[in-house]
């Protein structure tokens, strides 16, 4: 049975050393050792990874690597490559790494290699992505379809929408994409009144065909179709992304244009699939296994470096010190490039969906805290909006900062105002300025000692705010694979250290049945029984409605 990760001696030793360490300042080791920013920073090819503006010394940092030898990391990271059953209450392997296993190394589940089917789906996404490319699968009219709608919700969503944003520059010339997730009318609306019925295809993305949401929008962009085509063109405008054949045909779909993805792949995990069709679509199948590369690539990094030089371990390591020790339960992800806005709204569902658990994999109710916050958005619009709060407020937010060091829009001096701002940040932030340094630069502008007393603390900064920079050489396709597989690799470090199952998603499951009961009464055909608050709303909405 595993111990409970707080009796660990690691996290004994932790908690020590916290008490004694918590009030140490990062600029006094930075002081202390000129060298801090030459040590603490690990590369892998055009990926660099500087952490040394976090709160810790070489006693903490040897403390979280026994931490994590402590919990068996090594051992668990092999479990889930070679394809052993961790996502314990699905009871399922966890296996979005044989995706892009580009060794093609015999990977098996329940004594079958799982490799030959991931390799027949890749040959099928990339004949029917060069067929609509290059204009061989044609619409029922005849024209080219150029259009692409990708119908789907969370991971059938997230991943394809960021990643096609991310690799706008590389999008063929014709191709415009499309992606319709919210079952609010007006994300249908919206996409449908832009776009030609002729030279559109729709990917329906739902593994059992049946999420009420991507069905609901699918039923009616079918009907968009048949109004503006007839019935027969559905064969030629829909595809799926599903295992649900009988529901395909059922739909109109042909099911030699049906795309299969497995169990041993959960959704947040499933751009690398066959959900990603949009994507190779997109950018074309040679960038989508460019992409696939880099994942490998970090994969590989992440199974076999030792956890001192391993950059996801370093990542999770660091958010256990200041999750469970520091109580800091929020991180901000910060990316100093604008194709990359939807990389939060991504990383929140990789790792609130994963780790927002509150019970062990030994079935115990959880007593220590689990995953964080997590929110975000692009630099330099953000510094504008909430980085107020991380300077001056009273909560302190992990950061990190995403950089590219070559911009696909070199105009002018854009890039490096860009980033200098991504790097004065980190520097702020680390280093703050005192009271007597702020009434300094007050002295300087000319202001009165009344005024300076009356102002200096409003110009002060605690500084202290922890930061990682990753800088990437330039944001293309194989550079993309590898940060997502490092996002990846820390959620699950930070779970097994947690001893939770990072692999379910019970939590999305209440909501969405209660929502089944009330929708009938909402429409008049039922009622039922519920709490004076919830009853109140359904009444006041169905009279509003009349």
């Amino acid at each position: 049975m595993e111990k409970n990760v707080t009796q660990t001696k690691a996290w004994k030793k932790l908690s020590f050393h916290y008490r004694f360490f918590k009030n140490t300042e990062m600029k006094n080791l930075f002081a202390f050792d000129a060298k801090r920013g030459l040590k603490y920073n690990i590369s892998l090819g055009p990926l660099y990874l500087d952490y040394s503006k976090n709160r810790f010394n070489e006693k903490t940092m040897q403390y979280l690597l026994d931490l994590a030898n402590e919990v068996h990391l090594k051992d668990k990271i092999e479990a889930m490559f070679k394809g052993e059953k961790i996502n314990k209450t699905e009871n399922r392997a966890v296996l979005h790494t044989a995706l892009r296993n580009r060794s093609n190394t015999p990977i098996y589940v329940d004594g079958k290699d799982v490799m030959p089917e991931i390799n027949q789906v890749l040959a099928k996404i990339k004949k029917f992505t060069n067929a609509v490319r290059y204009g061989e699968f044609k619409g029922a009219t005849g024209k080219k379809l150029t259009t692409i709608v990708n119908i789907g919700i969370g991971g059938s969503d997230l991943g394809p929408v960021m990643a096609t944003t991310a690799l706008k520059e590389y999008w063929a010339k014709d191709i415009k994409c499309y992606f319709i997730s919210n079952i609010d009318g007006s994300a249908c609306d919206d996409v449908l009144s832009q776009i030609d019925p002729e030279t559109t295809l729709f990917i329906i993305v739902s593994k059992t065909f049946t999420t009420i949401e991507t069905l609901t929008n699918a039923r009616t962009c079918r009907k968009w179709l048949i109004d503006a085509l007839g019935e027969y063109a559905v064969a030629k405008h829909f595809v799926a992304v599903s295992t649900n054949t009988k529901e395909v045909a059922k739909f109109g779909i042909n099911t030699d244009n049906m795309f299969e993805f497995w169990d041993f792949v959960g959704g947040r995990y499933s751009m690398w699939s066959a959900v990603g069709l949009s994507i190779a679509l997109a950018v074309g199948m040679d960038n989508f296994e460019k992409m696939l590369d880099g994942a490998y690539a970090m994969d590989c990094h992440f199974r076999s470096a030792p956890f001192a030089q391993n950059i996801p371990v370093i990542l999770a390591l660091l958010g256990i010190w200041y999750n469970n020790f520091f109580k800091f339960h929020t991180q901000g992800i910060i990316p100093y490039d604008q194709d990359l806005r939807f990389l939060p709204a991504y990383l929140q569902q990789l790792d609130m969906e994963s780790n927002g658990k509150s019970v062990t994999l030994t079935n115990k109710f959880v007593k220590y805290a689990t995953g964080q916050v997590l929110f975000g958005g692009a630099g330099t619009d953000v510094q504008h909006s909430f980085f107020q709060l991380l300077h001056q407020g009273t909560q302190i937010v992990p950061l990190d900062l995403i950089v590219p060091a070559i911009s696909h829009n070199e105009i002018g001096d854009h890039h490096e105002i860009l980033v200098a701002n991504a790097l004065a940040q980190g520097e702020a932030l680390m280093r703050g300025k005192t009271v007597g340094e702020a009434a300094i630069e007050l002295s300087k502008t000319g202001k009165t000692t009344a005024e300076i007393k009356s102002l200096k603390r409003y110009k002060s900064f605690a500084g202290n705010r922890p930061t990682n920079t990753i800088v990437i050489k330039k944001l293309d396709a194989y550079t993309l694979g590898m940060l997502i597989a490092m996002y990846e690799h820390k959620v699950f470090v930070e779970g097994i250290i947690w001893n939770i199952d990072s692999f379910d998603q019970m939590g999305v499951e209440l909501g969405k049945q209660m929502a089944l009961s009330i929708l009938p009464e909402l429409q008049g055909q039922a009622s039922g029984l519920h709490d004076s608050s919830t009853r109140k709303l359904i009444n006041l909405i169905k009279d509003l409605r009349k």
